[in-house]
């Protein structure tokens, strides 16, 4: 898939990267997870850009995206004005908003701050909110927090450092493998750049970012969503479990909801036939494409054929006349 790659300009003047493929509106916008830019699309996107233009950004201090200027500045209200800014430089004044994991709490906080700007929502194994408290069922999260803080605080370089080598250690990904995704459907390959991308975040924002999607909660906008709204669910969904994705499902009025066997949260890359089907299916009755109209190439006029002229007589000789 052929992505073009740019950057848009937030209200605090951090620069957010962006990319873009195919044609036809409304687009679709990929929203991440936390810690992540972009890998659990790596199936669905080429999927999607044969019929329409898809857009993917990354939040501030992911992937491409500078950091904030602020530290501080890591919440779910400014990936919000982030995805806003996004759309404002891709000229697209609504687009279907795809969130996953955390990203469904941007996308649906997105809609109750412009309505207008959202043609559909794609919520894929993810919750409206309070994150600290949903993970794996318990608030073992939010007991961790406050810890966490602490120590980078204190120890804010060895933090970073240990941080870092533990996402890119082997057994973070042999853990993954044997306990939060399904390992008959997934091959390790995939969640290599989950765990990269993650090692370029600091842990300070990651922390931060991480607070606000803790206290952050749609939950109650749920009822007010009013654009043709699919929710993807995966059966082992340990991050977030199923229980919340259909709750969520049952709020939205007239939601559609995709239930994944053996799916687990990243069930986009172990289901993607699947997803691919639905999703696409769902996009061409709820959102369908336009293709931007060709420029009419204008007809050349006829050339005229060449005047042809005599050639001048020559002028007859002094005395030479007749």
């Amino acid at each position: 898939m052929r992505r073009t790659r740019r950057h848009a300009v937030a209200p605090d003047r951090t620069r957010i990267a962006w990319s873009s493929a195919g044609a036809g509106s409304p687009a679709v916008l990929l929203t991440d997870g936390i810690g992540c830019a972009g890998y659990i699309w790596r199936r669905l996107a080429p999927a999607l850009a044969k019929d329409r233009r898809v857009l993917h950004w990354n939040y501030r201090g992911h992937g491409d995206s500078e950091p904030p200027r602020d530290p501080a500045n890591a919440s779910i209200a400014a990936c919000v004005d982030d995805l806003l800014a996004v759309l404002d430089a891709a000229g697209e004044e609504r687009a279907v908003l795809a969130g996953h994991s955390m990203g469904v709490q941007v996308v649906l906080e997105a809609h109750r701050r412009a309505p207008g700007r959202v043609a559909g929502l794609l919520l894929l194994c993810g919750a409206p909110g309070r994150l600290l408290d949903t993970f794996h069922d318990t608030t073992v999260l939010r007991t961790v927090l406050p810890w966490a803080r602490k120590v980078l605080d204190r120890w804010p370089v060895a933090a970073r450092t240990a941080f870092r080598a533990l996402v890119t250690a082997d057994v973070a990904v042999d853990y993954a493998l044997a306990f939060e995704v399904n390992r008959a459907l997934l091959r390790r390959d995939d969640l290599l750049p989950y765990f990269a991308d993650l090692s370029r975040v600091d842990p300070g924002l990651f922390v931060q970012l991480l607070a606000s999607a803790g206290e952050h909660d749609a939950t109650p906008h749920l009822p007010h969503v009013t654009v043709p709204t699919l929710v993807v669910a995966g059966v082992r969904d340990s991050f977030t479990p199923m229980h919340l994705s259909v709750a969520m499902h049952e709020a939205i009025p007239g939601s559609e909801l995709l239930v994944l066997p053996g799916g687990t949260h990243v069930a986009p890359l172990e289901h993607p036939e699947l997803v691919e089907e639905r999703v696409r299916a769902f996009l061409a009755a709820h959102a369908p494409a336009a293709k931007p109209a060709r420029p009419r190439r204008s007809r050349a006029a006829p050339r005229a054929a060449p005047r042809r002229t005599a050639a001048p007589r020559r002028a007859p000789a002094a005395g030479k006349g007749r």
